[in-house]
């Protein structure tokens, strides 16, 4: 289901190839433009006592752009906000709707911020939660209400109302064939290297042949999808 436009809304570098980098690849090829919204700076990323936040904030933006290029993305916003301490409050509020007014996308990709944890294996990271709940607040009330962030209006950006939206996470409904861009996923990946992501490979391989196995396709990314308003009902 390739849209005209999408906006992918996430914590960190990286967060979007491992969540959606099959789809992007896929749906950039059919001509989708596909604009990224990277809300922390990602300087959390590292545990090296040799290496401050000041040094990898940089490193961590060249990888993600590196990695945005491989994929076909059209666009990146990146938000800044410090790693680890992401909030939803009416800065970080304001910030992603001005991106999502900026954007109008057709549909808005995003974590869900529902997920605490997967399996027994796995504790979801506070940022995502925190970036599920933000693209929530986009949705409603945040883009497409007039009275909210008038200066945004100054700004002239007018609301918008977004009238899909993908949350990635465990309730799967909707499911996109990554069987030819798995491997453009991959090569994305391999692009945040101070992250380790190449080493992370057959385990990603996994998870999407998990995936297809249950759309009934051979890899496959899985979201959970919402009609917010029908353009054939209008």
């Amino acid at each position: 289901m390739p849209f005209a436009s999408a906006l992918v809304i996430f914590a960190h570098p990286d967060d979007a190839e491992y969540m959606c980098g099959g789809t992007v690849a896929a749906w950039a090829r059919e001509g989708t433009a596909v604009h990224y919204c990277v809300l922390t700076d990602g300087t959390a990323g590292s545990n090296d006592p040799a290496m401050t936040r000041e040094v990898l904030a940089p490193i961590r933006e060249a990888e993600q752009r590196a990695a945005a290029e491989v994929l076909g993305v059209k666009g990146i916003s990146f938000l800044g906000f410090r790693d680890g301490e992401l909030e939803v409050n009416l800065d970080t509020r304001r910030a992603v709707a001005r991106v999502v007014r900026t954007v109008r996308p057709e549909v808005i990709l995003a974590p869900d911020p529902s997920r605490l944890w997967s399996g027994t294996g796995y504790i979801n990271h506070w940022d995502h939660k925190q970036a599920g709940t933000l693209a929530l607040c986009a949705v409603m009330p945040d883009a497409p209400s007039r009275p909210m962030f008038s200066e945004l209006l100054d700004e002239g950006l007018e609301p918008f109302e977004v009238h899909h939206l993908w949350l990635a996470g465990e309730e799967a409904d909707t499911f996109v064939d990554i069987s030819e861009s798995l491997d453009t996923k991959m090569e994305a990946l391999r692009r945040h290297a101070s992250q380790g992501a190449g080493e992370s490979e057959d385990r990603v391989r996994e998870r999407a042949r998990e995936v297809g196995e249950a759309g009934g396709l051979e890899y496959a990314e899985g979201f959970k999808a919402f009609v917010l308003r029908d353009e054939e009902q209008e």
